[in-house]
């Protein structure tokens, strides 16, 4: 088939190559420009490669866009992580029409971190969709749903990388041909249970020790490894990454107050939250690099007796 991609970054790039390798023809491809000083697009570098044309607007509402568009005449369009809004009047060119890919079950978890959310919130189930794109945020009917299950210990890299990634090349390869031969169906999203969050950034993954040990583990784990949960020592910011959590069962258990370093092992270093601890494997401080618990606490000056996030 003949396919115009929009898209960015390694994913955009995963699903070009996918296309690409089965024999399919990438008619054109449509990312976003890079800021100033930022790296290449991984996806715009691949396709210049491979002597592909590649249009990066500022806005997909450019009527250019719509004419680069045209000009394709692409059996189907395939938005593989797409941060630029993209009219009706541009995805509705292809023959076909477009397909859009979200890592959430639509229509839980609209929105922009949809991969960390449902971790932090401690789900034991998430997945991905392919929609078709409206005008509205992730509100477009439903051609295709994948599942997988949140383990107790997942992070955002690992249902990710691990899997929301690789499931989702292969449903957009899965979609289209259900699409370009007519054999798929599209299922309205049901409103009633629509659910949408906002950005994951610094100020939502602050943690609050007080809070119970279960909330504070899965915070740690759904942003991992970005945006990092943080807590403060010292007046510094103290991200932190790879951790285990130690639950509590009885009162006499409780080794210190809330947020207090209870112990630094070799390990790691271990934090008192409500009902259990945390154990801090991997971490950072906010002038230093990523690197074992037990040698950023040395470097810090974090022992036992040191209160996190006061």
């Amino acid at each position: 088939m003949k396919i115009a991609i929009i898209g960015q970054q390694d994913f955009g790039k995963a699903v070009l190559e996918a296309f690409l390798s089965r024999g399919d023809e990438a008619a054109a491809v449509f990312c976003a420009p890079e800021k100033e000083g930022a790296r290449a697009d991984a996806l715009r570098a691949a396709a210049q490669q491979r002597g592909l044309r590649v249009h990066q607007f500022k806005s997909l509402r450019d009527p250019e866009a719509a004419q680069a568009m045209k000009e394709a005449t692409a059996d189907i369009g395939v938005m593989a992580f797409v941060t630029q809004f993209a009219p009706q009047e541009f995805v509705g060119i292809p023959k076909h029409g477009t397909i859009q890919y979200h890592p959430s079950l639509l229509p839980k978890y609209r929105g922009p971190s949809s991969i960390n959310w449902p971790i932090i919130k401690g789900d034991t189930e998430t997945g991905l969709t392919i929609f078709r794109p409206t005008d509205g945020l992730d509100e477009g009917a439903v051609v295709l749903q994948k599942r997988t299950p949140i383990g107790p210990d997942d992070t955002l890299g690992s249902v990710y990388f691990d899997r929301l990634f690789p499931m989702g090349v292969q449903a957009m390869l899965e979609a289209a041909d259900l699409v370009v031969s007519g054999r798929h169906t599209e299922t309205a999203q049901d409103e009633s249970r629509a659910s949408y969050e906002g950005w994951c950034r610094a100020a939502e993954a602050k943690i609050d020790w007080a809070k119970p040990v279960d909330q504070v583990y899965n915070l740690i784990r759904g942003c991992n490894p970005a945006p990092g949960a943080w807590t403060t020592c010292n007046g510094k910011r103290l991200q932190i990454f790879d951790a285990r959590k130690v639950i509590f069962r009885r009162f006499a258990d409780v080794p210190g107050k809330i947020g207090e370093v209870t112990g630094v092992t070799a390990q790691g270093v271990q934090v008192m939250a409500q009902g259990g601890l945390i154990e801090v494997l991997k971490a950072k401080l906010e002038d230093g690099k990523k690197a074992n618990a037990s040698d950023v606490a040395q470097a810090a000056g974090i022992q036992q007796g040191t209160l996190l996030g006061s």
